[in-house]
């Protein structure tokens, strides 16, 4: 019995994802230098403002998370244990 094909485990597929998410990324800060926003403070209308910050701010999320687990992550015999 052959194993089933999923999307991505064929190379040329992952490629085609990132290739999008790549040009997703560039449109939307192309997109920036035409659409005129209506900006509360003076640094969110910086060009590119948002797509930085959104980077910077998932950066951050991953760094700390990595940190969190060294606290939060419980021994492999958790359920298993009779205290």
């Amino acid at each position: 019995m052959t194993e089933r094909q999923h999307i991505f485990d064929h190379k040329k597929n992952i490629k085609r994802v990132l290739r999008a998410l790549i040009v997703l990324c560039v449109v939307s800060f192309a997109v920036d230098f035409v659409y005129h926003r209506h900006v509360v403070h003076p640094f969110e209308a910086l060009w590119g403002f948002y797509a930085i910050y959104g980077f910077f701010a998932c950066v951050i999320l991953v760094l700390l998370a990595k940190e969190m687990r060294k606290w939060l992550m419980r021994s492999e015999d958790y359920y298993e244990r009779d205290d």
